[in-house]
């Protein structure tokens, strides 16, 4: 039990440090995700024409 312990305390200072923050680079938008994007847009504006002509029946 006391070997885990010292072996903790004296890797403790070690495993504390850090990298420093570096700022994610944005990547251009591709093709694929302009497409995917339109298809969810089209896909929403489908449910909430579902949705609207559910309640108007009532």
């Amino acid at each position: 039990m006391r070997l885990p312990l010292c072996l903790a305390a004296i890797l403790a200072p070690t495993i504390a440090f850090a990298e420093a923050f570096q700022r994610p680079i944005p990547q251009p938008q591709t093709a694929q995700a302009e497409i995917s994007y339109f298809a969810a847009s089209v896909l929403l504006l489908m449910a909430l024409v579902a949705v609207q002509w559910l309640i108007s029946r009532k």
